[in-house]
């Protein structure tokens, strides 16, 4: 799917939920820890499953502890797993939901004049922290390297 396509289906999100304004960048993102607490989730649940199962335990561990892991981050965080960041020319939005499909429901929306954006790097993913001037409250998401999620895109804008 294109950058254009992921913009384009967030528009089409927000103009659904009665948001009138105009995108420039979208991409998919997870909260921040998703991707690491799902593999250390995955080896647990393998290692468990091996001892119990066998070659098929493992296999089922290393699903299930997979799946645990993340669920665990989405629970902490209070996001859901997946987040479409659309960023306008004044605002930042978290629109629920995955990119081919961003839903209506809004996760957060936030002034970007209000925002400082600070950006890690780590081995597998790249942390997005939107972090509110006023408050010092952070908005701490991960965004996949694969470049179909196109949060690098969404990165630069806002920059």
């Amino acid at each position: 799917m294109s950058e254009d396509e992921i913009v384009e289906r967030a528009q089409r999100a927000l103009a659904d939920a009665g948001i009138d304004d105009q995108l420039v960048a979208a991409g998919e993102f997870s909260p921040r820890g998703r991707t690491g607490a799902s593999m250390v989730g995955g080896i647990a649940g393998s290692e468990m499953g091996g001892t119990l199962g066998g070659t098929f335990g493992d296999a089922v561990g290393l699903a299930a502890g997979f799946a645990a892991g993340g669920h665990a981050v989405d629970a902490a965080s209070g996001m859901p797993a997946y987040l479409v960041v659309a960023v306008s020319d004044t605002r930042v939005y978290g629109l629920a939901g995955r990119r081919n499909h961003p839903s209506t429901d809004i996760v957060f929306q936030v002034p970007r004049a209000d925002i400082e954006v600070e950006v890690h790097q780590r081995v597998n993913v790249r942390v997005l922290e939107l972090i509110r001037r006023p408050t010092g409250e952070r908005i701490e998401l991960e965004g996949n390297r694969v470049p179909l999620t196109h949060s690098k895109d969404v990165i630069d804008h806002l920059r």
